[in-house]
């Protein structure tokens, strides 16, 4: 039996009743035990220790690389909460867990930097150094919600990994995404094809099945949607973030499209929170609307006014947000000074606003929770 590491911990979690057995969830924490196993004091075999390696006082010997690991599945399945158990516990001198985007716009500084400092014309190849830099700081690196949105990425990212892994650097990551998936649609991305063949050679790709999603279970009889605005409001806010994201770390995040962005106040997990005047008090439009359905699988919106006469356009906003979040399925948990029947109050837009009444009205259900995209 194996006494410690990522299956050992999951375990522990079901025997002590803060996690229900999940057959898919338990495959998945042996794929990561036995990673776990293969990374004991790995050291790449190109890595820079310092001194005490030149002098031959190394704490372990270069390994040969192991295959990374890939986890895709629905939302809330818990790849997060198993990408803890295995990372919190990994055997590994430097390691590093980082959202993929994060990493991402990081590897874009380090690129600029290094043009910057060598005073080369932007045809000069960054991506070795950079990612000689990026293998001497982690040499296990574990992202979560691993996703490529961004063109910018996308004609890096094959070569710049090629080059980690070749360096070395083991990877896991999670997805909602299968790896044939990334970037779909994305422009141009016959260039961005290759890294999926790296990916798939260099990583094992496990599905996790698709099952009950746990943290829906922590909503099931709560109120989505709280009245009035306020203090009290803003709690249950807080609490229903912390409880879907699983306590994580909520950072700004943005939206790039068509050369402006979209900035999203705070986010983790797949879920986005914003101030109604984020979204609705700015020139956004349907598509802006619908990207920012596309990125998240929930919203939690606070402070939502009375709308009317004075707020006209804001008005022609929400109705328009609500539509794009309904249409992709996405869960609405909000606060706002009233219930949706009493929320307008104009003649402006008094028949448009019926259907936003009901489908604010729907979002509430455990129906349309239960029944979001997966």
């Amino acid at each position: 039996m194996t006494h410690e590491g990522p299956l050992a911990r999951y375990e522990a979690l079901i025997a002590e009743g803060s996690v229900t057995a999940d057959p898919a969830q338990a495959a998945a924490a042996a794929k990561l035990q036995w990673l776990h196993d293969q990374l004991i004091d790995y050291r790449p075999p190109q890595a820079k220790t310092g001194w005490t390696a030149k002098l031959g006082f190394a704490r372990s010997k270069p390994s040969t690389p192991p295959k990374g690991l890939y986890i895709y599945g629905s939302v809330g399945r818990g790849k997060s909460m198993l990408m803890d158990l295995f990372f919190d516990g990994a055997k590994v001198e430097r390691k590093r867990r980082v959202h993929f985007h994060e990493f991402m716009r990081e590897a874009h500084e380090l690129i600029h930097q290094w043009r910057q400092e060598n005073k080369v014309s932007k045809t000069a190849e960054p991506i070795r150094p950079t990612a000689q830099k990026l293998a001497d700081s982690a040499w296990l690196l574990c992202f979560d919600e691993f996703e490529v949105r961004d063109i910018a990425d996308a004609m890096i990212v094959s070569r710049l990994f090629f080059a980690m892994f070749e360096l070395g650097v083991v990877v896991v990551a999670t997805s909602n995404r299968a790896p044939d998936e990334l970037y779909k649609d994305g422009l141009q991305r016959d260039l961005f094809l290759p890294f999926i063949g790296i990916l798939k050679a260099r990583h094992e790709v496990f599905r996790l099945d698709d099952g009950e999603d746990y943290r829906l279970g922590r909503l099931r009889g709560q109120t989505v949607y709280h009245v009035p605005c306020g203090p009290e409001a803003d709690a249950a806010l807080d609490r229903t973030f912390a409880e879907l994201t699983d306590n994580a770390e909520a950072k700004p995040d943005a939206i790039n499209r068509k050369g402006r962005q979209i900035a999203v106040p705070a986010a983790a997990s797949g879920i986005a929170r914003f101030g109604f005047r984020d979204l609705c008090d700015v020139p956004l439009a349907a598509a802006d609307f619908l990207a920012v359905a596309e990125r998240f699988h929930t919203v939690i919106l606070s402070d939502i006014p009375i709308l009317g006469a004075a707020n006209r356009d804001q008005a022609r906003r929400f109705m328009t947000l609500i539509d794009a979040l309904y249409d992709q399925g996405v869960r609405l948990v909000a606060s706002a000074e009233a219930a949706p029947e009493k929320l307008y109050d104009g003649e402006d837009w008094g028949f448009e606003f019926d259907r936003t009444i009901s489908r604010l009205m729907e979002m509430q259900s455990s129906d349309y929770f239960e029944s979001r995209r997966r």
